[in-house]
């Protein structure tokens, strides 16, 4: 094993993180103080993985793999992650931040309708401007009370950080985020989203605006927790590792690409199917349900299926053990149907 790589792929938790080296000085940011430890790995991470994260265990990253992804924790730059549908890439985040001690993986899914506010933080005016109305004291005029002041009060409740907002505090350890499905974006999120991820912090206005009177302002994370932040702004003391997915569905603009170490994975193979099958369903279960592998296997050339479709298809047809010959093969030609064909 190399002895530079931190992420090994061999699914077992270890402090290698904690041996990384200085970022390189363009990468370098200085936020604090810092925040709690994060949330632990929760059961969206091991739903993920498998079976007591067996899944991490059992799978085997390629050569090429590893040296990407630590390439990406060293630079302290986003991971690209491209490919097919069920070829890993999502996996792949929690099962470093399950490897290194990272946490609860914080995930933001995008659509077309997502802006770079989404990942942020949401500030809820509307109901603030209510409870306001609702608890604001009747003064009688000229009592002297500080208008700003009172407006003030409370705002953080209002004030909820996302998933990225959440990334970018001040963390000792990095945190792992994954940006899912970037390519179905708008044209302007991969841009707004590379200015912040280069600065390594964002600004919340809200709390810029009472800074001088409310330096400090708890608010909560997006794990639900109260956190911080101090003159209206957030900044990062440890990168976040990022993973940004994407089926391949549009080009990235250059200054992005050029920002981010890019991954390929292929399409799984046999060995890395029968992987994530013991890991769901234990260790026989891959010879087991051979067949249905070899089944999800054949296909012909242009063909997409995700390795979800496999897991469905073991899952239901280990409870058809007992019926007529062919129910088997009949369920599972159903739920593997290739995606890109119609289903009529």
């Amino acid at each position: 094993m190399n002895e530079w790589l931190i992420y090994r792929g061999a699914g077992q938790p270890h402090d290698g993180v904690d041996r990384l080296p200085e970022p390189p000085p363009w990468r370098r940011f200085d936020g604090g103080p810092p925040v709690p430890p994060p949330v632990p790995v929760d059961a969206v991470s091991t739903r993920g993985l498998g079976r007591g994260s067996a899944f991490a265990a059992h799978y085997r990253p390629t050569p090429a793999e590893l040296e990407l992804v630590n390439a990406a924790l060293y630079l302290r730059r986003p991971l690209l992650v491209t490919g097919e549908p069920g070829s890993g890439k999502s996996t792949l985040a929690h099962a470093v931040a399950y490897e290194l001690g990272l946490g609860r993986v914080l995930r933001w899914p995008v659509t077309s309708r997502t802006e770079l506010a989404d990942g942020l933080y949401r500030y809820d005016a509307l109901g603030r401007l209510q409870d306001l109305q609702i608890t604001r004291p009747h003064r009688p005029d000229g009592d002297g009370a500080d208008e700003t002041d009172l407006l003030a009060s409370g705002i953080g409740r209002y004030l909820r950080l996302g998933p990225l907002g959440t990334a970018l505090l001040p963390t000792t350890r990095p945190r792992a985020l994954l940006v899912d499905d970037l390519d179905r974006s708008d044209i302007d999120l991969p841009g707004d989203l590379l200015g912040v991820l280069e600065e390594g912090e964002f600004d919340i206005p809200e709390l810029e605006r009472i800074s001088e009177r409310h330096p400090v302002v708890r608010v909560r994370d997006h794990d639900g927790r109260a956190v911080e932040v101090r003159e209206g702004r957030v900044r990062c003391q440890a990168l976040p590792f990022i993973v940004l997915t994407s089926n391949g569905e549009r080009d990235f603009p250059a200054p992005l690409l050029r920002r981010c170490v890019q991954l390929h994975l292929e399409a799984p193979d046999e060995d890395r199917l029968a992987a994530m099958v013991r890991a769901h369903f234990g260790e026989d279960a891959a010879e087991r349900h051979a067949d249905v592998i070899a089944r999800f296997l054949e296909h012909r050339p242009g063909e997409q299926r995700a390795a979800d479709q496999l897991l469905n298809a073991i899952y239901l047809t280990r409870h058809a053990q007992d019926e007529e010959p062919g129910t088997r093969a009949h369920l599972a030609d159903r739920l593997m149907r290739p995606l890109n064909r119609s289903t009529g």
